[in-house]
């Protein structure tokens, strides 16, 4: 089958075009200029830029040397007319390098069948689907678990790929996503994520414009602890002592490794390889060393610190001394496996935080994967970090964007964005404040009615805010004045008052009152206030915990729920979608807005909408092609919105089609260094 790059619909093998969105199968899109590009071509014949699909390849000792003709008649020649595989799917870039001091060849590879499953990965998904209710290769995290020599054989998974499969549901995007393996000639052949592009750890570390502060090394020296407990069942801690295998994303400093190694045969790997590891990379960065981390450094090195625990528990409380007693409350260090159930925060996890009242919150309707596995005893989940590791703001983002859909002659939607935002530079690095506003609407009540109606509420609500809170002196660093539930409320009561007064200066009566839905979207650096009224949503996406939907529609089905109806009785209902609330339609005491507050913990992106984007679960369904490459700095926001809108025209042109992205970038706070 082929899998269209573009909607992710699977194809038969021999199409050309997606049957369902139309995208070409037998060319590539170059990303800077859309040109079309052959698959067997790395660069765009238009403008130059990589367009080719690449894996980085890894050749097992003694590979037998590729001549232009092979006795089974395929050209294998070595260099760029060459392929790795007889089935030349996979060309090589260069000519194949002498082996390495680990027998081993390393090189880039272009994949010429790009949008077609690999065997490896039709395997899996083929398993996937045999089992009930969760695939054995993807459930099972250690070697020599009830079952997984079973599924693994039933898999013809390659041994060496094995760590690869088992370990990337909990350790992506630290370990890097396996494409293919096999076994030609008594040798193994591994195909894995391209990283070489991605900088050395040591060169972030050692940046002199950048120069990380020290929370945000202490941050690496913690994920490596984890790597290290999670590697060890494999026997491959040495991937985490190798400097060259350790990279960092540069648009958010995230710990990547670029490979998988095996420890050296006959080796025990213990803490004091680790420790000695860390002396040699704080030595390269020469910087000032507190006495605190000396002491750490040398009780790893020495053996004092005995466990993985008791080295995350003396991280921990280095962290927690550089944080003075005044500061505000922050986030934990973020683990790398990421168990729900132990989660140190358990209303910051569930996306809301008391905020001085009694007014009902409401935490997530959906989380999708990637999910956690709570019953994973080996790293040691019930003794989660309690010290906090603070994080501010280095880069916030936004686009809004409407379209009146397929099938209407008007735009009822409308949204309103309030940026207000303070840079600060310095030789340390960049940081931002921010105090924003967000406003989303969908109108209803029929021709020249709900326009007005969604454009009224979003005037409304941004002069409510820009009087009451945005006009107040921009906050100093952990000055915390985000608005409390009852002046949410009281914009949202002021916004409902304005259609309200209007429908009955207008004597309008039933249908025929205008109203809309709302939802509102605030932030002050990294805490974010959220008010909702109807079916307009709110979603947030971040790596660790995939796509989750923070609204709760006001409906007659999720009333029915809340009421204690199973949810396929209550969406049974003929009026199962009818709103319970909007604003407008009645005055002030039928409106119950729900309020909720978040942190900006991790990299993530907020996506308000309307539901003609989120209709017949949607962003459920392409979150992975739509939603998650939104994160990436790379990837131009405006662009990516709009093939969100052009997705919701596909499936919900019915109506008119809203949506605001944010995207927000955080890092550890340098103000507790100063």
């Amino acid at each position: 089958m082929l899998v269209c790059p573009h909607c992710q619909f699977e194809n038969p093998t021999a199409n050309k075009f997606c049957q369902k969105c139309g995208t070409s199968l037998v060319q590539n899109t170059c990303p800077e200029c859309s040109s079309l590009v052959p698959f067997d071509q790395m660069n765009c014949q238009v403008c130059d830029a990589i367009a080719g699909v690449t894996w980085w390849a890894i050749l097992s000792a003694h590979y037998p040397a590729i001549e232009p003709a092979s006795t089974d008649n395929v050209t294998l020649a070595t260099g760029s007319n060459g392929y790795l595989d007889l089935q030349q799917r996979y060309k090589l870039i260069d000519a194949l390098p002498a082996t390495d001091d680990l027998g081993e060849r390393q090189l880039q590879v272009l994949d010429c069948q790009p949008f077609q499953l690999s065997l490896l990965e039709a395997l899996v998904l083929q398993q996937d689907s045999n089992e009930a209710p969760q695939n054995p290769a993807l459930e099972f995290t250690a070697p020599g678990a009830q079952g997984w020599t079973d599924s693994m054989n039933a898999l013809a998974i390659p041994e060496v790929a094995q760590p690869y499969v088992a370990l990337n549901r909990d350790l992506y995007p630290v370990l890097p996503a396996i494409h293919n393996a096999w076994k030609w000639n008594d040798q193994d052949v591994l195909l894995l994520e391209d990283r070489s592009h991605f900088p050395l750890l040591m060169e972030v570390w050692c940046d002199q414009e950048r120069f990380p502060p020290l929370l945000q090394v202490l941050q690496w020296l913690y994920e490596m602890t984890e790597l290290w407990q999670a590697l060890e069942p494999w026997q491959c801690q040495q991937s985490v002592l190798i400097s060259s295998n350790l990279r960092a994303d540069a648009e958010d400093d995230t710990l990547l490794l670029q490979r998988l190694y095996a420890n050296p045969p006959g080796q025990l790997l213990t803490l004091h390889h680790l420790g000695k590891q860390w002396q040699a990379m704080f030595a390269e960065s020469q910087r000032t060393q507190l006495e605190p981390v000396s002491q750490f450094l040398a009780d790893v090195e020495d053996g004092t610190l005995k466990t993985v625990k008791a080295v995350r528990s003396r991280i921990e409380a280095i962290a927690d001394s550089l944080q003075p007693d005044t500061s505000p409350p922050t986030q934990p260090l973020e683990p790398l496996i990421h168990p729900v159930a132990a989660a140190p925060n358990l209303d910051n996890l569930n996306g809301t935080i008391d905020r001085q009242s009694d007014a009902p919150t409401d935490g997530m309707a959906v989380t999708l994967p990637p999910e956690a596995d709570d019953d994973d005893d080996s790293l040691d989940n019930d003794d989660m970090p309690t010290i906090v590791l603070p994080m501010q703001l280095f880069n916030l983002e936004e686009v809004g964007r409407t379209d009146v859909g397929r099938q209407r002659d008007h735009n009822e939607d409308y949204f309103g964005l309030d940026i207000q935002v303070s840079k600060l530079e310095s030789p340390s690095g960049k940081t931002i404040h921010a105090r924003n506003l967000y406003i989303l609407c969908d109108g209803m009540g029929g021709h020249a009615s709900g326009e007005v109606a969604s454009a009224l509420a979003v005037d409304t609500i941004r002069s409510y805010f820009k009087e009451k809170w945005q006009a107040s002196p921009f906050p100093s660093a952990g000055i915390n004045d985000l608005p409390n539930v009852a002046m949410m409320t009281e914009a949202v009561l002021a916004a409902n008052k304005a259609i309200y007064d209007v429908n009955q200066e207008n004597a309008r009566s039933g249908s025929g009152r205008m109203g809309t839905t709302l939802v509102i979207v605030l932030i002050q650096d990294t805490e974010v206030a959220v008010a909702h009224v109807g079916d307009s949503r709110l979603y947030r996406y971040t790596r660790k915990r995939g796509l989750e939907q923070i609204t709760v529609d006001h409906e007659v089905g999720q009333r029915e729920i809340q009421r204690g109806i199973d949810p396929d009785v209550a969406y049974s209902r003929p009026d199962a979608y009818q709103l319970t609330q909007a604003l407008g339609p009645r005055d002030e005491p039928f409106v119950k807005p729900d309020i909720q507050f978040f942190e900006i913990n991790e990299d993530m992106i907020l996506l308000l909408c309307s539901d003609g984007l989120s209709d017949n679960d949607l962003l459920e369904n392409h979150w992975e092609t739509h939603v998650q490459p939104l994160l990436s700095s790379q990837t131009n926001l405006d662009k990516g919105v709009g093939e969100l809108i052009e997705l919701a025209n596909s499936y919900n042109g019915h109506d008119n089609i809203s949506a605001i992205a944010i995207r927000a970038k955080v890092r550890p706070s340098l103000e507790h260094l100063r």
